[in-house]
């Protein structure tokens, strides 16, 4: 079977397929959409139906976020191959950033724009699409875990795995949820960081008062906040929070130009921290403010402000553990405290950052499918500085399976930003090499 050109002639119909995915708009985050996530699930599961799975939906407990899993048999005594994506997406957030309505599929160019595009309902069409090329002649035995709670983070999780164990219970696990190195350049993940998120309170006074009349004296509370934020870094920007762990990356080359233009810096700012530049990209911890309450510039009054909040987030490397960065952060946040400002913590979640060994039979394999697929190039082993804290809950819960992490996104993909987009020829080669992959697997 001539795989590429089988692939080359399903794309239209696969295409189409995912462009229904797009246009429901299940996002996990939003309460008035839950609906929407619970007819993203029944549509992923009609797809694979279709393909002669034997298809459910489930979940941990009554009113949790539903997971639709499935089987297909493969010949007696064949491996067992667990396919996994995620059927929710995150908000859209302001519809006027986006070129076009972010839950209408548009085709621009060389991409299809939508929420969901690349993250991760193209994950859900690479495993149904190299399923349907494969047909008749699957070698392997493939089940199916489609999530319906990624982009909160996975809560329910843990009690799915240890309820559907055997059932999800496979000798290779392929995670749809990464990407590749470029256009052109396939990748393999083989090291993500974990993050912890915790929310800061700052308290000063116990009520508000005149800025005229107690400014110079009494603290306020952003004062205070801001002071205490800016420790959290040393000079060039690197974190200076005590017993965080940090480490080697892979050994890519990433150009200056390719850095500038694929982060949106703006001309003369320069990067922060120290070290190879994929090391603080990938294996070393950052720091960032992802949230900040105080009172808007219009409308503003004279007033000290009593109380300020922001959200912590700490991407730890791999080698690092959550409760250790969450330790370390709360130790120096106490010692860094300014004026005595009364400060509470709210730790909101932690993930585990990764570290995936990328050898044996079952990475052969899968470096010469992308090989294939991407006419000779072979695959780059790179890392990722975000995070997918469930892997290391596949990792524990199936320590003998073999875990490839792959997926369609480019450096220009935008997930989780305003005009996502999926680079359609990539796509086709990933859907390809998840092909060739399934059947590479069946000599194991």
């Amino acid at each position: 079977m001539d795989l590429k050109a089988t692939v080359h002639d399903l794309m239209p119909a696969i295409l189409e397929d995912l462009k229904d995915l797009v246009r429901i708009q299940s996002v996990s985050a939003d309460p008035d959409r839950l609906d929407q996530v619970e007819v993203s699930a029944q549509k992923t599961a009609d797809l694979f139906r279709a393909e002669g799975f034997d298809v459910d939906i489930v979940r941990a407990f009554d009113g949790a976020p539903p997971a639709v899993m499935g089987e297909k048999k493969g010949p007696e005594g064949a491996p067992t191959v667990l396919l996994y994506a995620h059927h929710d997406v995150q908000p859209e957030n302001d519809p006027a950033d986006w070129d076009s309505p972010p839950f209408e599929p548009t085709i621009r160019g060389d991409r299809l724009y939508g929420r969901g595009a690349a993250d991760d309902k193209a994950g859900i069409m690479t495993h149904l699409g190299a399923v349907r090329a494969l047909g008749a002649d699957l070698p392997v035995t493939v089940r199916l875990f489609i999530e319906g709670e990624e982009e909160v983070a996975s809560a329910t999780l843990p009690q799915l795995l240890e309820q559907n164990v055997e059932r999800l219970r496979a000798d290779v696990i392929v995670i749809g949820d990464s990407g590749n190195w470029d256009i052109g350049v396939p990748a393999l993940t083989t090291s993500l960081r974990g993050l912890i998120r915790v929310d800061v309170e700052v308290r000063t006074l116990d009520h508000a008062v005149h800025s005229g009349m107690w400014g110079g004296l009494a603290p306020d509370a952003i004062m205070a906040m801001i002071r205490l934020l800016n420790s959290l870094w040393t000079e060039d920007g690197s974190p200076a929070v005590k017993g965080l762990v940090g480490g080697p990356a892979a050994d890519v080359d990433y150009p200056e130009d390719r850095l500038r233009a694929e982060s949106g810096i703006l001309d003369g700012v320069s990067w922060v921290g120290d070290g190879p530049m994929v090391e603080r990209l990938w294996t070393k911890p950052a720091i960032s403010i992802t949230g900040f309450d105080a009172p808007k510039v219009a409308g503003a009054s004279n007033t000290l402000i009593p109380t300020a909040r922001a959200r912590v987030t700490v991407r730890i490397a791999p080698g690092d553990s959550g409760e250790n960065a969450v330790a370390r952060l709360l130790e120096h946040l106490e010692e860094h405290t300014p004026f005595g400002a009364h400060v509470s913590t709210t730790v909101v979640d932690t993930g585990e950052p990764i570290a995936i060994p990328a050898d044996g039979p079952a990475y052969d394999m899968a470096r010469a499918a992308f090989a294939e697929a991407w006419d000779g190039t072979q695959p780059v082993d790179m890392g990722v500085g975000g995070s997918i804290p469930f892997i290391a809950e596949f990792l524990d819960t199936f320590p003998q399976a073999s875990v490839l992490v792959t997926g369609v996104e480019d450096p220009d993909t935008r997930a989780h930003g305003p005009n996502e987009g999926l680079h359609l020829a990539e796509f086709e080669r990933v859907v390809t090499a998840h092909a060739l992959l399934l059947q590479r697997l069946g000599a194991l």
